[in-house]
């Protein structure tokens, strides 16, 4: 088996991987099922949204590929291999509920969290690490907020700042759940300008999200998820007004404004 220390790309037992598998991966809460037989690979760097309704196994399926959740049936393997053994190489950006913003740590300190998967146990980091997590800082926009406690930034700030921390970990896979969630529509911009440098760099990012009006501008890539997978693929091809009727049921007039604005796009690509 060979892992490229740097790159998106490895090759296990001869073969091509994909950079990221999902196969039969089942989770269930007790004794209620949340994602149920999904089967996915990613094969290329892209930006991949997963959508879906609320309640339909999004996060969750995110957080088993992390080991933040176990999985009843099935495995997940990046770059062919199990998350332990290529953990520096997955960045990941949580959901902003999940994070205690009274904590008192400067954006300085959370960026420089990024750093400690490559630094090991037992070293500190240093002026390399500083001077990535400024670079990092800089690249979302926030430069001048080092020292700040991260409890006095907006929502969209913060939203920036765990991005930054991915960005210090240098990974080759970044998992975002929910970025957009209650951030205002500079972040918004900013976010997506930084995950489409990440893509041109050849890296994958794979983004939970919750807006079908905003996806067929943003992503490449697409799967739709209601606790089972639904459909993937290019996302002009995955939104059609089937696949989203078969995902949201009951919801149809949204979904035919996001049928014909997913069209338009189609003819003026």
């Amino acid at each position: 088996m060979t892992v490229a220390a740097a790159g998106v790309q490895t090759v296990v037992d001869g073969s091509r991987e994909p950079l990221l598998e999902f196969h039969d991966v089942t989770v269930a809460y007790g004794r209620r099922p949340v994602v149920w037989h999904v089967d996915l690979a990613i094969d290329a760097p892209c930006l991949f949204g997963i959508i879906g309704p609320n309640g339909a196994g999004k996060s969750t399926l995110l957080k088993a590929a992390l080991g933040l959740v176990p999985v009843v049936g099935g495995r997940v393997r990046f770059f062919g291999a199990p998350l332990d053994r290529v953990r520096p190489r997955v960045g990941y950006v949580p959901q902003r509920e999940t994070v205690d913003w009274d904590f008192p740590v400067s954006v300085m300190d959370v960026v420089l969290m990024g750093t400690y998967a490559r630094l090991g146990w037992f070293r500190r980091p240093g002026s390399k690490e500083r001077r990535l997590a400024a670079e990092s800082l800089d690249r979302v926009g926030l430069a001048d907020l080092v020292g700040r406690q991260i409890g006095r930034l907006s929502g969209g700030q913060q939203q920036r700042v765990f991005l930054a921390r991915a960005l210090a970990q240098q990974a080759d896979v970044y998992l975002l759940d929910e970025p957009m969630a209650g951030v205002d529509v500079r972040s918004q911009e900013e976010i997506f300008r930084v995950l489409g440098e990440l893509r041109r760099d050849g890296r994958l990012v794979v983004v939970v999200h919750h807006d079908l009006r905003t996806a067929a501008e943003w992503f490449d890539r697409a799967a739709l998820i209601d606790m089972r997978l639904v459909a993937s693929g290019p996302t002009a091809e995955v939104l059609t007004p089937d696949n989203l009727r078969r995902t949201y049921a009951g919801q149809l007039e949204i979904l035919d404004e996001v049928g014909r604005a997913v069209a338009e796009r189609g003819r003026t690509s």
